[in-house]
């Protein structure tokens, strides 16, 4: 799952970055309105956790922005301001969620991944696919009703891959939900972590599909490559 967090404050987009990284998330930190106008522009993120005061404004004129252009992204607002007022006023602008600063990292994942299984329509926290399921909260896969044992970008590729549903993720797309902005990718980093899902959860459980992408396939409990 990858994040779009607006934040100028270094300390915090840091500790920020560090805890959702455990989670299995992957952030991209900007530090302006400006910037966050161009980054959603270009990147289909699946949330945005959005600072309220950033040097060039206020954080909810971005937001009532981006809902009036009817971007639906969910939107989690921080505020050093605690009024209730305030709380309203955000929720009001468009804002999904809304955490006081200072605020504890396992709260702002949990809450974080508890708005995107909202927006998902999950109601508990398992994905499945078949007899895989996948649980985001901690991080664990089972096949079969028996642990599998998947590296971070294995277990994210995984998770892209059922939250679409079937439908086909061109590779880009695949490497946006593991890799940030800054980080280096190897040019066959991705057939890498297919093969690897191939290995330990069957060899048709990614489809590829020539000229387009991949999907998830039919699921199979014959886990040989």
């Amino acid at each position: 799952m990858r994040v779009l967090l607006v934040e100028d404050d270094a300390p915090v987009a840091a500790g920020v970055e560090a805890g959702l990284a455990l989670s299995g998330f992957v952030v991209d930190t900007v530090t302006t309105l400006d910037t966050a106008k161009g980054a959603l522009a270009t990147i289909n993120y699946d949330a945005v956790i959005l600072d309220r005061r950033l040097p060039d404004g206020d954080g909810l004129t971005l937001l009532k922005h981006w809902r009036h252009a009817s971007v639906a992204t969910p939107v989690l607002m921080l505020t050093a301001r605690d009024a209730v007022a305030s709380r309203v006023e955000g929720l009001q602008g468009g804002a999904d969620d809304y955490l006081v600063k200072p605020f504890d990292l396992d709260e702002l994942t949990a809450r974080l991944q508890s708005l995107l299984r909202r927006t998902a329509g999950q109601v508990d926290h398992a994905i499945r696919h078949g007899s895989l399921a996948l649980d985001p909260v901690t991080r664990s896969v089972t096949l079969d009703g028996e642990p599998v044992v998947l590296l971070r970008r294995e277990l994210m590729l995984l998770e892209a891959l059922i939250r679409a549903r079937g439908r086909i993720l061109s590779a880009d797309q695949l490497k946006d939900c593991l890799y940030g902005i800054d980080d280096e990718i190897e040019s066959n980093a991705l057939n890498v972590h297919i093969y690897q899902l191939r290995r330990k959860l069957g060899r048709n459980v990614i489809e590829t599909v020539r000229g387009l992408g991949y999907r998830l396939g039919k699921y199979n409990s014959d886990a040989t490559s």
